[in-house]
């Protein structure tokens, strides 16, 4: 039998083991995993490994934030994914207050079909609670997009949710089998230490540092813990977004360990970075919110990854250029929080888990495609090389190092957090659905090529 296309002799890696393999496709779908498999097309995978395409859960392309929008649209947002390996991404539909949940992801979904060149799905961002909120949540979760997310902060943009709206809305997961992410900060306390930081006479010397000394650690965890108290006493299923601190980290393990359905991810910024970089002069340009913690917190979230308390790894790409963050004009407050990082995800976190020996390749896999296409429900659809599966394949050549450079990178930001950060592998082909969307770091596919992906309930690990 010859297959349609033969990844050749290279070493297949999923989460529960690895094996050297050919992986035969046919059409968009994996078909064969086995060997002396023939093809029509042949791609040489020997001395490289095969991964499952990644999957970034936490991405906001063409986001309206600081009265700015974020560089990055679904176009070109989607054409950086693939060059990083990403071939599946899950960005937000916003809920505009007075407005329908269900039209808010019928507008993204607009903006998004027929640009995004790999796949993608969508989270609904629930900003107004209230009982017809509450009927669209159930239908929604019925027809492909069952996670969404609330904010415990953003007062000021009209996205906070109170504990009552959260109870409520964790009540109806449970029942449903949808799932909630949270963006767990403490409003109140949050407020009172920005307006506090904003009134020190030294402000203004303190630069970018005033981001990081307005939101110390108690801001998440005291949030956390909240969170956690209600999705216990709900049956609800909770899933803490961008957690930066390894107290919040320690809380979430500990209440999953006791029954609580409590899931949680952390991001590369949080993993490599740490609050020093708000002393450089460009430190404005860091901002993100959560902001970057310390040393202690990010060895603390590797630890948690590598030993299963830490369950997804994603990026919270938000990507604004030197010009837009600029707009902050040294006031600490109004500075377009992000980063960009979609592109960059899998180089750098490969070359800082496995490549470093803090992550076994196979534990990698879990935490950048298999976990987060089960907690998603996109498994086994995705996230995993395998007969049935998409044919979302990533050929990685771990013998091409080199650094970072925002020159090389197809985003559209001018610059990058992790400039010259040394590399251990890069993805050498990435196909999407059995077709080719990157080559070597640059883009070969087609934009409108991605899909919109419906997503099942009852996700989780």
């Amino acid at each position: 039998m010859k297959f349609e296309t033969v990844v050749k002799g290279g070493t297949v890696v999923n989460a529960g083991g690895s094996v050297v393999a050919d992986v035969g496709i046919d059409g968009e779908t994996i078909t064969a995993l086995g060997r002396h498999l023939e093809g029509a097309e042949v791609v040489d995978a020997t001395g490289r490994y095969v991964f499952p395409g990644g999957i970034d859960a936490h991405v906001h392309f063409q986001l309206p934030f600081g009265g700015t929008v974020s560089a990055d649209d679904f176009e070109n947002g989607t054409k950086a994914a693939a060059c990083g390996g990403v071939t599946t991404i899950i960005d937000f539909a916003m809920q505009t207050r007075g407005d329908s949940l269900e039209k808010a992801v019928a507008d993204r979904r607009a903006e998004a079909d027929g640009k995004v060149s790999v796949d993608y799905g969508l989270h609904g961002a629930i900003t107004d609670w209230n009982e017809n909120t509450a009927r669209e949540m159930r239908r929604l979760a019925e027809n492909g997009v069952p996670t969404f997310k609330m904010f415990m902060i953003y007062r000021n943009e009209g996205w906070i949710s109170s504990d009552a709206d959260l109870f409520q809305a964790l009540e109806i997961a449970g029942e449903t089998g949808a799932q909630i992410g949270v963006h767990a900060e403490s409003a109140e306390i949050l407020d009172f230490l920005i307006a506090r930081t904003a009134r020190d006479p030294d402000v203004t010397s303190l630069g970018a540092v005033a981001h990081a000394k307005s939101r110390p650690p108690v801001v998440e965890w005291e949030a956390v813990q909240r969170a956690l108290a209600w999705a216990e006493a709900t049956g609800g299923r909770l899933y803490v977004v961008h957690t930066s601190t390894a107290r919040a980290a320690a809380l979430i393990a500990r209440a999953r360990d006791r029954g609580v359905n409590a899931l949680c991810e952390t991001c590369p910024q949080y993993l490599l970075l740490d609050e020093s970089v708000f002393e450089r002069e460009d430190g404005h340009l860091f901002a993100t919110c959560p902001q970057i913690k310390t040393k202690e917190d990010a060895a603390a979230l590797w630890r948690g990854l590598a030993s299963g308390g830490v369950h997804v790894l994603a990026t919270d790409t938000c990507t604004f250029t030197t010009e837009q963050k600029a707009l902050w004009k040294g006031d600490f407050r109004k500075i377009p929080f992000g980063v960009p990082g979609v592109e960059t995800f899998l180089p750098l976190t490969y070359a800082a888990g496995p490549a470093a020996g803090r992550l076994t390749l196979e534990r990698w896999v879990a935490l950048v495609s298999e976990n987060p296409a089960r907690i998603f429900g996109l498994y086994p659809q995705k996230g995993v090389v395998q007969p049935g599966a998409d044919a979302d394949i990533v050929v990685w050549n771990p013998d091409r190092g080199g650094e970072i450079r925002a020159a090389d990178l197809q985003t559209n930001c001018d610059w990058n957090p992790f400039e010259g950060f040394a590399l251990a592998g890069k993805p050498e082909r990435t196909f999407c659905r059995g077709k080719e969307v990157a080559r070597d770091g640059r883009f070969t596919g087609k934009p409108g090529y991605g899909r919109f992906v419906e997503r099942k309930t009852g996700g989780g690990l």
